[in-house]
């Protein structure tokens, strides 16, 4: 948990903190006044682009979690076989000792694996996000108030989450996949791999039942930090 809650103040602040400038900006470029209503290409582009940035920061983090959560095998020399049962000490001892062995071993491009996943994932995952949350916050919010009330921001959010994961959750089984897999093997040659595999031997059953859960622990981490 530890490498997670570090860094999640400053994930959701860069991401939000993009989200906000860049609607301004483009409120200015396209209106004359950074303070003009965002129209829905405006949000559009300013989701998109903070999903890009949240790939940047949050694919090592998301990387690091995973390889820790999933360590359930012993750590082994790597001229010896490794044996489910065997006595031992786990793969990686820490967050930081997990990232610098991941980097040391497989390079940047090691840190950054899952990307095109989590892209695909957070691009689309933030425009069905920030979008329905500001519809239902401005059909939330009566004539002549400046803003929406408490409740109905978290009704949006609450919304909007459900919305967001609901679709997301599939390119978010594929990233966990791809980012556990080459501790001790390597199942998947990349992201259309891993869709095709997991396609073929499963079909459409990727979990649903954790989506509403999910979606209502996520979002109010995100109201939480806003």
């Amino acid at each position: 948990m530890s490498f997670p809650m570090a860094t999640t103040g400053l994930y959701s602040s860069v991401v939000f903190g993009v989200f906000s400038s860049t609607q301004r900006f483009l409120g200015q470029l396209r209106h004359g006044d950074a303070a003009a209503a965002p129209s829905l290409a405006d949000m559009t582009v300013a989701s998109s682009v903070a999903g890009f940035v949240s790939v940047a920061i949050g694919t090592p983090v998301d990387l690091v979690k995973i390889r820790l959560q999933m360590q359930t095998q012993p750590y082994s020399k790597a001229d010896v076989k490794l044996k489910p049962t065997a006595p031992g000490s786990p793969v990686y001892r820490g967050p930081i000792h997990c990232f610098w062995t991941i980097l040391q071993k497989e390079g940047i491009a090691g840190i950054y694996r899952g990307t095109v996943a989590m892209l695909l994932r957070d691009v689309p995952g933030y425009c069905v996000y920030f979008i329905p949350y500001a519809v239902f916050c401005d059909w939330a919010t009566p004539e002549g108030c400046i803003s929406p009330s408490p409740f109905s921001v978290w009704l949006a959010g609450g919304v909007a989450g459900a919305i967001s994961w609901g679709l997301c959750t599939p390119m978010d089984v594929v990233k966990s996949r791809l980012q556990a897999d080459g501790v001790y093997l390597n199942q998947y040659k990349g992201t259309l791999d891993c869709i095709l595999q997991s396609y073929q031997n499963e079909g459409l059953k990727l979990s649903q039942e954790p989506v509403v859960w999910f979606s209502f622990c996520h979002w109010v981490k995100k109201v939480t930090l806003m």
